[in-house]
């Protein structure tokens, strides 16, 4: 039950929106085997004034198009972990053209008994729902 969380400057139309949070979603789908209808995004846009971001942090120019990513799951190793960020760098670079200089992404973890929805029942033993894999 992953929750996307994505923060980038006030002005983008709502197709790009959607292709932010649809490419950070299939990237999970592939690399985490996540549920298809397993999907909860916030996009938050913000003016100039309200995100903040050093445009040359590692020596490494970025524009106004920067981008951070937040995730909210369950434990994972760290391949996993490098897989997604990979699959979602190369995502946003298909669609919308976001430039991976321009991404930030950070993921939260959460252990199973952090999360509740009505209908979800976790396995105390793997940590995980039915419906998801104990990668």
């Amino acid at each position: 039950m992953p929750i996307i969380n994505i923060w980038l400057r006030a002005g983008t139309d709502s197709a790009y929106r959607r292709a932010l949070t649809d490419g950070v979603h299939r990237a999970m789908n592939e690399t985490l085997r996540t549920p298809q209808d397993d999907f909860f995004a916030v996009v938050h846009e913000l003016d100039e004034e309200h995100f903040l971001f050093d445009p040359n942090y590692f020596d490494i120019p970025r524009t106004e198009r920067f981008c951070m990513v937040q995730i909210f799951f369950n434990s994972r190793p760290a391949v996993v972990k490098e897989r997604l960020y990979q699959a979602i760098a190369d995502r946003l670079e298909q669609a919308p053209g976001l430039a991976r200089t321009d991404l930030m992404i950070n993921i939260a973890e959460v252990s199973p008994e952090g999360w509740w929805l009505e209908g979800r029942r976790i396995d105390p033993a793997s940590g995980t729902d039915a419906r998801m894999s104990a990668r």
